[in-house]
C-alpha cells in the first residue's frame, strides 16, 4: 500500500487545520493576546503566561530519537488516549466504520470507538494459549471490509503478554490494503523484544504508540507519542488542538529524555523486571493463589480461588490493585503493579493465609 490516507476520512483530509498564532521564540509577543509578566509562583523555564509551542516539534524530535524514527514519524500527544482518540476520529465515520479490539486488552480502544459513533468489533484473546491471538477470527473480520483500524497491545494490559511476532507479521500482511494496524507498546521497555516501529518504512500501514507514563515515570505529565508514516503525523496534526501539551509537561518530558536521566531511567526499568520476578516468585506458592500468569509488563495478572477476598486483604494492607469483577474471563483476577521492594513485601504478606 502506498498511501495510508486511503482508509481515512475524506472530509479530514481536505480538513484546513486551525491557522495558530505564529511561532518565533526571539520575538516579543504581542501577537496572541498573552498577559506580559509570569505569574508570581511560575517557576517554569519558558513562562506559564505564554503559550507553549503549538506543535512541540523539539519535543517530538526527542522522542523521535528515542524510539528511533525520524522527526516527520512522531506525533506528540497527551499520552496514548490522545493518539488513540485521534486515530478514531480521522480514520472513522460514524455508523459506517469499525474498530477491532481483542479482549482483555486496555479499554479505550473500545470508548474511542463509542464515542465517535463507529463500531466495536471483539475478538477475544484465547485464553488456552496464554491469551494469544485468534488470527483466522481477526483475519476474516479485516477481508469483510469494514474495519479501519486494528488495535493489538504488546505487551497486553492487563495479561502482561507479549503477542507472538509471527502473530504480528500476519495481521501486518493480512491488513495491507485494508486497515491501519495500531501496536500500543505502552509497556515494551519491561520486555525483552523491539519495536514494530522499525518495520513503518516497509509497512506504512503500521501505527506505533509509546508512552513516558511508565518506565519514565511521567504518568502525572500525560506525555505519549505516535510513530506512523508521515503522512499519518500529517494528517493528525490537522485534527490535534493546538498547545495540546502544557509547558510544564513539555519541560518535565525534556528534562526526562536528558542522557543523565535515560541513564536513571534504565537502572529503574531493570529493577522493576527484578522486584517482577520476585514478587512472582512470593505469590505463586500462595495457597490463595491459582495462577500468576508470565508477564512482560511491569504488573502481574493473578488468579486467587476467591478474588474478592484477596482484594479486601490486599486493602487491609493499604494497598490497591485493579479488581475486574466487571470483566469476562477475569472475575478471579487481580492486576497487581510491580511497586517498590517494600511494597512488594508488604502485598505478599497480606496474602499469606
Amino acid at each position: 500500500m502506498n498511501d495510508p490516507l486511503t482508509f481515512a476520512r475524506p472530509e479530514i483530509r481536505a480538513l484546513e487545520a486551525y491557522a495558530h498564532a505564529a511561532w518565533q521564540p526571539g520575538f516579543a509577543r504581542l501577537h496572541a493576546n498573552e498577559a506580559p509578566w509570569r505569574g508570581l509562583e511560575d517557576r517554569s523555564i519558558a513562562g506559564l503566561n505564554r503559550y507553549p509551542e503549538p506543535h512541540p516539534d523539539a519535543l517530538a524530535a526527542q522522542l523521535a530519537a528515542l524510539y528511533g524514527v525520524a522527526p516527520a514519524n512522531a506525533l506528540a500527544c497527551r499520552g496514548s488516549d490522545e493518539a488513540i482518540d485521534l486515530l478514531v476520529r480521522a480514520f472513522c465515520a460514524a455508523g459506517r466504520d469499525a474498530v477491532l479490539v481483542c479482549p482483555p486488552t486496555f479499554g479505550m480502544y473500545a470508548v474511542a470507538a463509542r464515542i465517535q459513533g463507529a463500531a466495536v468489533i471483539a475478538v477475544p484473546l484465547v485464553r488456552e494459549r496464554g491469551y494469544a491471538l485468534d488470527l483466522p477470527a481477526i483475519e476474516a473480520h479485516i477481508a469483510a471490509g469494514n474495519v479501519k483500524l486494528v488495535f493489538l497491545c504488546s505487551p497486553n494490559n492487563p495479561t502482561g503478554n507479549l503477542m507472538a511476532a509471527e502473530d504480528m507479521r500476519r495481521i501486518v500482511a493480512a491488513a495491507r490494503e485494508r486497515a491501519l494496524i495500531v501496536i500500543d507498546e505502552a509497556y515494551l521497555e519491561f520486555a525483552a523484544e523491539d519495536s514494530l516501529a522499525r518495520l513503518i518504512a516497509a509497512e506504512p500501514h503500521i501505527v506505533v504508540l509509546r508512552t513516558l507514563s511508565k518506565a519514565h515515570g511521567l504518568a502525572g505529565a500525560r506525555i505519549g507519542t505516535l510513530l506512523a508514516d508521515g503522512r499519518i503525523v500529517q494528517l493528525l496534526r490537522k485534527v490535534i488542538p493546538p498547545y495540546a501539551i502544557a509547558q510544564p509537561c513539555i519541560e518535565a518530558a525534556q528534562a526526562a529524555l536528558a542522557q543523565a536521566s535515560q541513564l536513571v531511567t534504565r537502572e529503574r526499568i531493570a529493577a522493576i523486571v527484578a522486584e517482577r520476578e520476585r514478587l512472582r516468585a512470593a505469590l505463586a506458592p500462595l495457597p490463595c493463589v491459582e495462577r500468576v500468569w508470565p508477564s512482560a509488563a511491569n504488573f502481574l495478572l493473578v488468579e486467587f480461588d476467591d478474588a474478592a477476598r484477596a482484594l479486601a486483604r490486599v486493602q487491609r494492607a493499604q494497598l490497591l490493585v485493579r479488581g475486574f469483577s466487571d470483566r469476562p474471563g477475569l472475575g478471579r483476577a487481580l492486576r497487581i503493579t510491580v511497586g517498590s521492594p517494600e511494597q512488594n513485601d508488604r502485598l505478599a504478606r497480606s496474602l499469606q493465609c
